[in-house]
């Protein structure tokens, strides 16, 4: 009776997830190609430059993300000036999952690799954000020869306390949490979508067409949702075993990040990560919340610049952004 239940709540996990993910499935764009990498599919958008200034450039989203995130901040900035890569995470956009170690941030930097070389791309500099950091920290590690520098926004990097967020958890299990997935998160995050990206970007403005042009209803799908709950359980668990072997990376490196981010504290992971990386230069700005990927996204092209060997003042571009932000707070 029991093992008939059991079978019976997984296949009406699996039908309901199948129609929630139909309902926030979002169309590729017309620049997105899904690239098999070994056995499945990654999904990225390739934009390459006829006459670029800087090197190849290869972005990694956050959790609860795609690779619209990055879109968005960067790609009016920067088109045109660098062969530019933006990859949706395995599980996440329209990436598929692959095997089981693209649950881990090795499995996801091995993954970004593949789509590099699919792509023709033999190295590049890695920005990240969020989540991202700690792939992009993975990356660095594992394929030191195809990294020419490192851009860190509110990276993730490092253990913290408490654990993970009680929907993390419920979502993670087996089988009740596919249903949880399918039948708790949509309508709640339908609801919630609103309030939860103003949260992300405070005390900062969430820009107009965020939640649109981001499409960020893809993280309430529940695929998306679980194999997200998944990676932010794995994640606490790698950083307790990497974070160590931080020490070895090599590149140029710049972290950027907000002394107001209510996400990811920047003094266990940004600023501690600085200390680790020999020569790495930390920013950070007053005022600035977590959505540093597009709030600090001028002095991330500034920083971008200077890890590709530009002479670029930093500490200035960072005063500006500063100034801009106490100047939106006095209105």
């Amino acid at each position: 009776m029991f093992k008939a239940s059991a079978r019976f709540a997984a296949l009406l996990a699996l039908i309901l997830s199948v129609a929630v993910n139909h309902v926030f499935a979002a169309g590729p764009s017309a620049d997105e190609t899904r690239i098999d990498v070994g056995g499945y599919r990654m999904n990225s958008l390739y934009l390459k430059a006829r006459r670029p200034d800087l090197p190849p450039i290869v972005f990694i989203h956050g959790a609860s993300a795609n690779l619209h995130d990055s879109v968005f901040s960067f790609r009016d900035l920067l088109e045109g000036r660098a062969d530019l890569l933006f990859i949706d995470r395995p599980g996440h956009g329209r990436s598929d999952r692959g095997d089981q170690e693209n649950a881990f941030p090795d499995g996801q930097a091995d993954a970004i690799a593949d789509v590099m070389t699919k792509r023709g791309i033999k190295r590049a500099i890695i920005v990240s954000h969020s989540f991202g950091g700690a792939v992009a920290a993975s990356f660095a590690l594992r394929h030191p020869d195809r990294v020419l520098g490192l851009v860190f926004l509110s990276p993730a990097v490092y253990p913290w306390p408490g654990g993970i967020a009680w929907y993390y958890d419920a979502a993670k299990v087996p089988v009740t949490g596919a249903l949880f997935s399918a039948i708790v998160v949509p309508p709640v995050g339908l609801a919630m979508i609103d309030s939860a990206t103003r949260s992300v970007f405070a005390p900062n403005p969430r820009p107009p067409g965020y939640i649109r042009e981001a499409r960020a209803l893809q993280a309430l799908g529940p695929k998306a949702f679980r194999d997200n709950a998944i990676d932010v359980a794995n994640l606490l668990e790698w950083t307790k075993r990497n974070s160590p072997r931080y020490g070895r990376i090599r590149a140029p490196t710049v972290i950027i990040s907000g002394d107001t981010d209510s996400v990811v504290s920047p003094d266990i992971h940004a600023r501690h990560l600085a200390r680790a990386i020999r020569g790495a230069r930390l920013l950070m700005i007053r005022n600035m919340g977590h959505k540093s990927d597009y709030v600090a996204r001028d002095v991330a092209v500034a920083a971008i610049e200077s890890v590709a060997g530009r002479p670029r003042d930093l500490k200035r571009a960072a005063a500006r952004l500063e100034a801009a932000i106490a100047n939106d707070h006095e209105k």
